[in-house]
């Protein structure tokens, strides 16, 4: 394991000269590429030859959205073409999923068995846990390059090797080249499992916005509407992926799901819930790091005391969410995993999921599980010097501030 790294550069973000030179060139693409729905739309029916959008309920939430992040400030050129490009990709998936229902009615009848559903906060191990189950062959989940396009264009159906995991590479590439320390945070390959938050980004109603940048305005529209709809659009995707590409019971994940368990037990009912718990103070430096060092690629300078303010309060909201609504699973259907008890028997954490979602756990899954575990060490890629001064934070105020979730759940 190489020593931990410590992000000299999080305040004025240090490319190197061949990285500026493509952020230059992005730049000089801004002009076309606005932070405008008419224009976004555009491109999306030009770059798909389709027209339907399906229901139009989300051009309120997309509205909102792209007042939030016009108000980013400083929001570089570059950073505008990055959002500009994710968000017609959004309208493009829309576009390609309302096309596929509308040939394929049948989508609708597939039945979804009751998914695990991991439901934690970042850097509790969730992402971990997460590939572990993925890499039993018999369950289903989303690896990285299905969820950013997860139906193919038309022209491009059939087509092999699929273009969208060429793409996929490309995204991966830059987004290394850019963050070369972003792995040793978080691993993100072309066949690295992802959340499904990406999908739920589809109906433009997600945590993912929140992500992107400091986007208060969306968070507080999110925040005051019933995401029950978008669960429910969300399970649409998830039919529509088992049709094209099969499998049976879903592994899914995402921090979301902390402040919506009412909504992801009613949407889907049977539901195994697996509960990541780890010291909150560890938690909100090594987030707002995370989301600091990745703010470099819409702004310049970052002020990351205000990133690490915002994501203490963030991190706040979904544990509180957490405390309130934890009982919704009950025993039968959930289990709480301590982050440090996961990490020193990963198989027995992974043997007691299987029992309670009613899974046998046979030599196939275990040998898919141990070959895993063999290439992907934890710190292999390297590790990071987290300090709370960097991100603005005290640690005993924040020790203050999270102790009963400590006191209930650690």
């Amino acid at each position: 394991m190489t020593d931990a790294v410590h992000i000299e550069d999080l305040a004025h973000p240090a490319f190197t000269p061949e990285v500026a030179e493509m952020l230059v060139g992005m730049a000089a693409m801004a002009d076309d590429c606005p932070l405008d729905a008419r224009r976004m739309h555009a491109r999306a029916v030009e770059e798909t030859g389709l027209s339907d959008f399906g229901p139009r309920d989300y051009e309120e939430r997309l509205e909102v959205l792209l007042g939030a992040l016009r108000s980013v400030d400083p929001l570089t050129p570059a950073g505008r073409v990055v959002f500009f490009t994710q968000l017609v990709q959004l309208l493009k998936n829309r576009l390609l999923l309302t096309d596929l229902l509308a040939r394929h009615p049948q989508v609708h009848d597939i039945v979804l068995a009751p998914p695990i559903v991991i439901v934690g906060l970042p850097r509790t191990g969730t992402t971990h846990l997460h590939n572990l189950l993925a890499a039993d062959p018999s369950l289903r989940s989303l690896p990285y390059w299905e969820s950013l396009e997860p139906v193919p264009l038309p022209a491009e159906v059939g087509v092999e090797p699929d273009p969208r995991r060429a793409r996929c590479d490309a995204a991966v590439w830059f987004m290394h080249e850019a963050m070369p320390l972003f792995p040793r945070m978080h691993e993100m390959t072309t066949d690295h499992v992802h959340e499904e938050i990406q999908l739920l980004a589809v109906d433009f109603s997600t945590m993912f916005f929140e992500t992107l940048a400091p986007v208060p305005a969306w968070r507080a529209y999110y925040g005051a509407h019933d995401q029950a709809p978008h669960y429910r659009y969300l399970r649409t995707m998830l039919q529509a992926l088992q049709f094209l590409r099969g499998g049976d019971r879903w592994v899914l994940k995402s921090p979301q799901h902390l402040e919506q368990l009412p909504v992801l037990s009613a949407v889907f009912p049977g539901a195994t819930a697996v509960v990541t718990h780890r010291d909150p103070v560890d938690i909100v430096v090594s987030m707002a790091t995370m989301i600091a060092y990745a703010a470099r690629m819409y702004a310049g300078p970052v002020d990351p005391a205000a990133l690490g303010r915002s994501w203490a309060d963030r991190i706040d909201d979904l544990l509180g969410a957490c405390m309130r609504d934890r009982h919704v699973f009950d025993d039968r259907h959930s289990l709480d995993v301590r982050f440090d008890e996961f990490l020193g028997d990963e198989l027995g954490t992974v043997r007691s999921v299987y029992e309670l979602a009613g899974r046998r756990f046979d030599a196939r899954s275990e040998r898919a599980m141990t070959t895993y575990l063999a290439g992907h060490a934890r710190g292999r890629l390297g590790t990071v010097d987290y300090r709370a001064v960097d991100v603005g934070l005290d640690v005993d105020d924040l020790r203050e501030r999270f102790a009963p979730y400590v006191q209930r759940f650690l």
